[in-house]
């Protein structure tokens, strides 16, 4: 079973470490389609949990597959746009290693984000689960986030929530390195890498011209596992609270 964030996790931390990202898009294309929910967890240099940010986005059109993130129409009504939410994440990510399963993807989605509001994102040193599960279990079904968190023993989980998928492949990322019997130090270089990267800062948003804070809706849902056959519990929207508030 995955373990529940410490209550009180504050929302920003000291830089270094690593950043576990997942995003939910519109579609498959970075170029052609947008990020609609984007999760981010920090990790310390030890793999202990700091901190973690999440939101809906409003794509500025459809939300696209319905059917694989359950993100309805209706649900981004009053999300942030990316814009709003892009000098935020570029304090959660700068000075980290970026992490995700098949991080490339996501990568790339974040990079033409930011490429959209004229911000191009440095080189960092990527570290991707999905290449780790291949070696660290051959015993699974398949490589996928799902089928790795399943041959890991880490339960059920909100698999297409972006909060939940990068919560899980911390989780991941810590299995894989207990499995390899690795150390805090066997990260040092790229850790150190990560440090070197000047990272671009930007203002806040003024898309809001009445001043009122931009909120951030998160979708949340408990963890298993569960009796085999149950329906595992419903996602939750939520609205908690505003840029510079904790989320």
């Amino acid at each position: 079973m995955l373990p529940v964030p410490t209550p009180g996790m504050p929302a920003t931390a000291a830089a270094g470490g690593f950043a576990v990202v997942d995003v939910e898009a519109t579609g498959r294309s970075p170029w052609r389609h947008r990020v609609v929910e984007v999760a981010v967890v920090l990790l310390d240099e030890r793999l202990d949990p700091q901190a973690e940010f999440s939101t809906l986005l409003d794509p500025l059109g459809p939300v696209g597959p319905t059917h694989v993130h359950r993100i309805a129409q209706e649900d981004v009504e009053g999300a942030p746009r990316f814009r709003e939410i892009a000098p935020r994440l570029l304090e959660l990510l700068a000075g980290r290693v970026l992490v995700g399963h098949h991080v490339t993807c996501d990568q790339a989605f974040l990079d033409r984000e930011f490429a959209r509001i004229g911000v191009p994102l440095p080189p960092v040193p990527l570290l991707c689960t999905m290449r780790l599960a291949r070696t660290h279990l051959p015993q699974a079904r398949g490589f996928g986030l799902a089928a790795s968190a399943e041959a890991a023993g880490l339960g059920w989980y909100p698999a297409h929530t972006a909060l939940g998928d990068a919560r899980v492949t911390a989780e991941l990322l810590r299995y894989c390195v207990r499995a390899a019997s690795g150390r805090p130090d066997d990260w040092a270089g790229p850790l150190r890498e990560a440090a070197r990267v000047p990272w671009p800062r930007l203002g806040p948003a003024r898309s809001r011209p009445s001043g009122e804070p931009v909120p951030l809706l998160r979708r949340e849902a408990l963890y298993g596992p569960w009796p085999r056959g149950a329906q595992p519990p419903a996602v939750v929207l939520t609205e908690t609270g505003a840029m510079g508030s904790p989320a």
